[in-house]
């Protein structure tokens, strides 16, 4: 399974934001849409992301209080990214080595989606619920010896 199948299912609504967007109205961003990450865009490029992690960690730094920064000052400037034709096993392995909840997609400089792990989960939950499906019509179909 590609990650082009997940985009197919999932859609392709995006929410953003700029390095200079002030964090707090990126974190009310989030709470209203109830979405755990924004891509960080600057001039039409993916600059970064910013995920509920980077809010924590903003956070604990002020002591409590969101604070007065803006989103490049918390984002992740080096977030992984991956194409339209990465394997979806390829896509778990990244998430969990680099401990990555959201991952871009790009298809050269142009962001088509964001893959969260929550979709991969479910992705490869359905598609073995077709195969399970599938492998026991097989087996409820199989021949008796008698039959031949």
């Amino acid at each position: 399974m590609k990650v082009s199948e997940i985009l197919k299912v999932k859609g392709d609504i995006l929410y953003t934001v700029t390095p200079e967007t002030p964090l707090q109205q990126a974190i009310a961003t989030m709470a209203e849409r109830d979405i755990g990450s924004l891509v960080v865009m600057e001039f039409g490029e993916l600059v970064g992301m910013l995920t509920f992690r980077e809010v924590v960690k903003a956070v604990h730094a002020n002591e409590g209080v969101v604070g007065n920064g803006t989103v490049r000052r918390h984002m992740d400037d080096h977030p992984i990214t991956i194409t339209p034709d990465t394997d979806i096993n390829e896509v778990r392995r990244l998430m969990l080595e680099r401990h990555a909840r959201y991952v871009p997609v790009v298809n050269a400089k142009t962001l088509l989606g964001v893959i969260s792990f929550y979709d991969v989960a479910k992705a490869v939950f359905e598609a073995q619920s077709f195969e399970n499906k599938m492998l026991k019509a097989y087996i409820r179909d199989w021949p008796n010896e008698g039959d031949e």
